[in-house]
């Protein structure tokens, strides 16, 4: 049986942090109850503490903070779209044609490792 205790600690180096999201990304799908769910959720507990106190989002609005974080990870909108569901919905949002949504908030908070707390903040739409 697979020990999750024994594998992850605390993360305090960059190098463990790049460590961490390349096998949350492996893990990210996995069933509930299962030992690689229960490591995944150690380790979006480990990523989250560790990017709140070494990163520096930049005071942008949410759509343009997705686009960087988009940027930073290679993903097009077609991966955002793929996570989300409806490429339409993505398109408009990006474009700042209509509002986050409550569950786009959720998945792409976890998808490009953003704080919900950002991507709530109020932004104008375009006219």
């Amino acid at each position: 049986m697979y020990d999750v205790r024994s594998q992850w600690f605390v993360i305090e180096t960059e190098e463990e942090y790049i460590q961490a999201l390349e096998r949350y990304e492996k893990v990210k799908r996995s069933k509930k109850g299962s030992e690689e769910h229960k490591e995944k959720q150690l380790l979006v507990l480990f990523i989250s503490a560790y990017e709140k106190v070494n990163s520096d989002l930049p005071e942008v609005d949410p759509i343009e903070l997705i686009k960087i974080r988009m940027e930073d990870f290679g993903y097009k909108s077609a991966d955002l779209a793929k996570e989300y569901g409806d490429k339409g919905t993505v398109s408009k949002v990006l474009n700042y044609k209509q509002a986050l949504s409550l569950t786009m908030i959720r998945k792409f908070s976890e998808l490009l490792h953003i704080p919900a707390s950002a991507l709530i903040k109020e932004y104008q739409l375009a006219e």
